[in-house]
């Protein structure tokens, strides 16, 4: 849709819960740590600096090596740690109990300007204005994967997707991007995280891509730009779906961890809520005194901290912004949201699963492999018993019975190019009635307690038979 017409409730002007006071120079990114009590920004003046959210003043010394400009910060899924990428080039890691610097990774030739952590903890993902992606092993800090040739002549913009199975990213693209109609388009690249091989790109933007975000199921990324624009593509297709406008270039985006609430940051010196269910905005602009550089959300959703060129950072009530624009069913399970850090899928069932169709419309929609020695977990029953490495991230087990839909689906083997059009729908289509799939799930967990009955009965098999007397010859 274009942009959309604004229907909301008149509310009044809004102001800020609490300001932050203190750094010398811009502020460019804040996190929340899990406790609900903190903030931690980052700034232009070389710091770091954390503060109490009640007070708004600043608690201990500034976090600072070397006085090179902080510009992005993103913090880890444990909440522990803070990763930040400075004018420099360096990646920086920080412990955020101790204040101190854990590791410094070095690589990239010019000013990092994006971070973020994957899923599990176990990679960060940094863009620079070298043009390159890489992505570190937090253990060691050695690079395991370096984009090259993204196609942008500065990396503006990156993220995981929540499975961790593609990266996306934005910039600066280079002399040899198409035109239309005169005007130069700015993509959008998806890669594979693991073999980085291009999977898509993505054309709708007029200028710079400078900042992007999934929503948690995958299905939905969000882009902001220079355009002034906020853009929704359908990961299913690589389409463009929706567009949201500011008046001025678009800073930042951020989505709300019961995923209903869009914030956004703007040159236009404001911060926007947005109700993601229709693309409306949720209440009259979040006003501040010059260009909004970052938003970022609470772990518990109801507090927004915006960063901004006055120096200053800001929290603002989206509890209560957004009960008085009538908008309540925008805050569901944020309460249950608050405990989880960072915050997992929504355990819904997958759509169409109680859905009345016969048996023999039951169809794949992945074309089946054949293999001349099926590797473990490659067959419906090897999938049964063994779990591999990348299973204990998969986002589909997170959903009751998401461990079931898993089992069917046909494994990407190394390096195999993405289906674009199947990549963020279940592999497998079981459209059954309800008593069929009951059937079908109790079959499996009936196949699984007799495996674990077989197993026992050979290890006791195992254990008599190494304890029993042996005949000497």
């Amino acid at each position: 849709m274009s942009s959309p017409t604004t229907k909301m409730k008149e509310t009044s002007a809004i102001t800020p819960s609490q300001k932050f006071e203190g750094h010398a120079d811009t502020v460019l990114g804040i996190v929340h740590p899990p406790d609900g009590q903190r903030i931690i920004t980052c700034s232009l003046d070389g710091s770091l600096r954390v503060w109490d959210l009640e007070s708004g003043k600043q608690i201990g010394e500034d976090w600072r090596d070397g006085e090179s400009a902080v510009k992005t910060i993103a913090l880890s899924p444990d909440g522990k740690k803070v990763v930040c990428g400075s004018l420099d080039g360096a990646v920086r890691l920080w412990d955020i109990d101790t204040c101190k610097i854990i590791s410094k990774w070095t690589g990239h030739t010019r000013v990092v300007g994006s971070v973020c952590w994957s899923r599990d903890g176990r990679r960060v993902l940094s863009g620079s204005s070298d043009g390159t992606t890489r992505q570190w092993d937090v253990e060691n800090g050695e690079t395991v994967l370096e984009l090259m040739e993204t196609g942008h002549a500065q990396v503006w913009a990156v993220d995981y997707l929540p499975d961790m199975t593609l990266i996306a990213t934005g910039g600066l693209d280079g002399p040899s991007t198409s035109t239309i109609d005169g005007k130069k388009e700015y993509s959008i690249k998806i890669w594979d995280a693991k073999t980085g091989m291009l999977v898509a790109t993505l054309k709708g933007h007029i200028h710079p891509v400078c900042c992007l975000v999934w929503t948690a199921d995958g299905k939905t990324l969000i882009s902001g730009s220079y355009d002034s624009s906020i853009r929704t593509w359908d990961a299913t297709k690589w389409e463009q779906t929706s567009v949201l406008e500011h008046t001025l270039p678009v800073s930042a985006i951020a989505i709300s961890p019961n995923g209903c609430i869009l914030a956004s940051a703007s040159f236009d010196k404001t911060a926007r809520l947005w109700n993601l269910n229709n693309g409306q905005p949720i209440s009259s602009p979040l006003q501040h005194s010059e260009r909004v550089n970052y938003v970022s959300f609470s772990a518990d959703g109801k507090l927004l901290a915006t960063g901004c060129w006055d120096k200053n950072a800001y929290t603002w009530d989206v509890a209560t912004i957004v009960k008085e624009a009538g908008l309540d069913e925008l805050l569901s399970d944020l309460q249950a949201d608050a405990t989880r850090h960072p915050r997992p899928p929504a355990y819904r069932a997958p759509q169409g699963f109680f859905d009345e169709v016969p048996l023999d419309r039951c169809q794949f929609s992945a074309q089946s492999r054949t293999h001349s020695s099926a590797p473990s977990g490659s067959t419906f029953l090897g999938r049964l018993f063994h779990r591999s490495p990348s299973d204990v991230h998969d986002t589909s087990l997170s959903s009751p019975l998401g461990w079931v839909r898993n089992l069917l689906k046909p494994r990407r083997q190394s390096g195999e190019q993405i289906e674009l059009q199947g990549r963020s729908q279940a592999v497998v289509k079981v459209p059954c009635a309800p008593g069929q799939r009951v059937c079908s799930f109790f079959f499996i967990i009936l196949l699984h307690l007799i495996s674990c009955r077989e197993m026992r009965v050979r290890e006791r098999n195992r254990k008599r038979n190494h304890h029993a007397p042996r005949l000497l010859l």
